[in-house]
């Protein structure tokens, strides 16, 4: 029987692979998907706290506005533009808006992302076709065409939001799971194409939080060894790594918190070891 995830607030300690790029100028204009809830919105939250530029986005643009209003963004700074981060033509909008409107990006975050819970057998075409086009696909799109723009301007940084199951896939979320471990390996990848041109690529694997995504996944049998985690991430805890730490050294990879990260790691080397 599943029982209700605790939502206890303190300090995410992560571990993280310390490759870092040289200094960058300092990253002031950001542009975020996702941003109408969870760690998106925490994410938009934080960096207009901060005093940055951003180009808040999500597929909802009515949800977004909410959130923004609710949130008090501040307009002069915080802009807000609909994005589905499976449709190239509009990542090439809201790129052409940033540049646009404040001559480039400094960072780009590729938060989005769905999950459809079911078991493999049952899992329908839509199901394999959303999660892979919006949670892969879409952080492709992103990357490319933000790298594109950024290696003229000779920095910048793209953050890939994945999950501790892009190192041990969880039986019960495997679509979920292969998207992730797909954004783990696409993102290591990329940051090597990318370091001689001066940008940056940075993937953060969180554990589970607290999100509606999560919240939709606690009467499901599928989800059990989710809620195994001695508590749950908060949304605003992984807003502040990756406005902090993961802008400010740029590392290759951050995993939070650091004693699941370390049992993943694990199970990454041992997969037979998950089923114990």
């Amino acid at each position: 029987m599943l029982v209700p995830y605790p939502k206890t607030i303190a300090p995410a300690t992560g571990g993280d692979d310390e490759t870092t790029m040289p200094p960058s100028p300092p990253a002031d204009r950001f542009l975020v998907t996702g941003c109408a809830s969870g760690i998106g919105c925490a994410l938009a939250g934080e960096l207009a706290r901060r005093g940055h530029r951003l180009l808040a986005t999500d597929r909802d643009l009515d949800a977004l506005r909410r959130r923004a209003a609710a949130g008090a963004w501040p307009e002069l700074r915080v802009r807000l533009a609909r994005l589905d981060v499976r449709r190239p033509d509009d990542w090439r909008a809201a790129l052409d808006r940033a540049w646009q409107t404040w001559g480039g990006l400094d960072v780009v975050v590729n938060v989005a992302g769905v999950l459809r819970l079911a078991w493999v057998q049952e899992a329908s075409a839509e199901d394999v076709d959303l999660q892979l086009d919006v949670n892969l696909k879409g952080v492709v799109h992103g990357t490319r065409l933000a790298a594109a723009r950024m290696i003229p301007q000779g920095h910048g940084q793209v953050i890939n939001v994945a999950s501790l199951a892009a190192l041990a896939p969880i039986p019960g979320l495997a679509l979920y799971s292969a998207s992730k471990y797909a954004v783990r390996a696409f993102s290591l990848a990329a940051a090597e194409e990318l370091r001689p041109h001066g940008v940056a690529v940075s993937v953060i694997c969180p554990d589970a939080v607290a999100t509606p995504m999560l919240d939709r996944q606690l009467p499901r049998p599928e989800a059990a060894l989710t809620f195994t985690a001695p508590r749950i991430l908060q949304a605003e805890e992984v807003a502040r790594v990756i406005a902090g730490k993961v802008v400010r050294r740029r590392p290759l990879l951050v995993s939070l918190p650091r004693r699941r990260a370390a049992l993943a790691r694990l199970a990454d080397l041992w997969p037979g070891g998950q089923r114990w």
